[in-house]
């Protein structure tokens, strides 16, 4: 199991709700500047953040709609600043384009997404998990991103620390993935303030006159100049040559976008989390993320009281997807589950991953959490015939 940020003081217990949680962690993080337009069931949000980002020396807008709230994390960002929104699907959807923007031209930013009910305007106070292969193919085009799916309260405020790190370290946006029922339950946790400094974008130094800001080194990531330091820049969303203008040179946009999608290969010790859970002899594991994952985890101790061999891998990281770590939790299974909130997006990349293993999905999209008894009764029917 890959696990989360060490450098934490000692916690002290409260009472928080997960989109609580997600606003304490970017004010821990060093977030100074937040754009967004309130939407169930993200809201809570912002209505945190208008008031603790200014006391922490951040600025707070609120935007005329969702696409303006991307633009303006995005210019914040450029400005120098660690910058964030958060949002719900049909906020999300409104935001791609420039989402691909910032993916396209390295611009780090975080970005939240509670997912609820869908399509269009569909279920705004129901939850759902129907968003997993928007927050990686939302966009037109090849990018990379990076897509955290935390499933607690304090794991939604570890990983929104983690994703404003990620973001800064690698360039790139960042978004944060949880669903309703996460979102706007209230545990009792213990949350650590982290100590020391948090991480830092590289920044541009050296001969001004020589400046390119694409040009990267051995990790892929090019240096950002910092506003004020005299680096002449151009930033685009056309395809761009290492010296920032737009080209259609077919070298130099094979060069250009290999960097872009590659680069993240460099760091995937950093990025991938996960958490397997008695895998190492499970005849069945299950697959899960958020709300469904939490069922799951009972599901396992049900299972294993009734003499049934079953394990759970939920990938923290959710894009780019923990596959090495997945094919080591699921070597022995003869059968793998996949419960989720949708019609079978996960179980797509499962699939995907284990394609000499039998799969199975367990969908529903009623507006209803999946219960570990629904898991477990699947579960053992699986056990059963495998």
């Amino acid at each position: 199991m890959n696990v989360h940020d060490k450098s934490l003081s000692k916690p002290t217990a409260t009472l928080l709700s997960g989109n609580s949680a997600c606003a304490q962690g970017a004010v821990a993080a060093g977030c100074k500047f937040f754009a967004g337009y309130p939407i169930t069931p993200s809201s809570e949000i912002a209505e945190k953040l208008v008031t603790s980002l200014p006391q922490a020396g951040g600025v707070f807008i609120q935007m005329e709609d969702e696409i303006s709230a991307m633009a303006a994390v995005i210019g914040a960002s450029m400005g120098g600043v660690k910058a964030m929104t958060a949002t719900s699907g049909p906020g999300f959807s409104l935001k791609q384009e420039n989402i691909g923007y910032a993916a396209g031209a390295e611009i780090p930013c975080v970005i939240v997404n509670v997912m609820r009910g869908g399509p269009s305007t569909g279920m705004p106070t129901r939850p759902s998990q129907a968003d997993i292969m928007q927050t990686r193919f939302g966009s037109h085009g090849d990018y990379p991103m990076i897509v955290l799916a935390p499933a607690s309260v304090r794991e939604i405020y570890q990983e929104t620390i983690r994703a404003f790190d990620l973001a800064e370290i690698c360039r790139i946006p960042v978004i944060v993935l949880y669903d309703q029922v996460i979102a706007q339950s209230s545990e009792t946790v213990a949350l650590a303030a982290p100590s020391g400094p948090r991480a830092e974008r590289k920044w541009a130094s050296g001969p001004r006159a020589d400046y390119k800001p694409y040009a990267a080194g051995v990790d892929g990531i090019p240096a950002m100049p910092r506003p004020g330091d005299g680096y002449r820049t151009h930033t685009t969303g056309l395809t761009h040559g290492e010296n920032g203008f737009p080209t259609q040179n077919p070298d130099a946009v094979e060069r250009a976008m290999s960097r872009l999608y590659s680069k993240l290969d460099h760091h995937r010790e950093l990025i991938e989390s996960w958490e397997a859970i008695r895998c190492e002899d499970a005849d069945v594991v299950i697959v899960a993320i958020g709300i469904s994952a939490r069922a799951a985890k009972r599901a396992v101790e049900i299972c294993r009281a009734d003499g049934v061999h079953v394990g759970l891998f939920r990938p923290i990281t959710l894009w780019p997807f923990p596959e090495a770590a997945l094919r080591e939790a699921t070597k022995g299974a003869r059968a793998v589950l996949v419960p989720e909130l949708n019609i079978g997006q996960l179980r797509l990349e499962v699939e995907r991953l284990l394609g000499r293993h039998r799969v199975e999905g367990l969908h529903q999209f009623s507006g209803e959490p999946i219960t570990p008894a629904q898991i477990a009764a699947r579960t053992n029917t699986l056990a059963s015939e495998a």
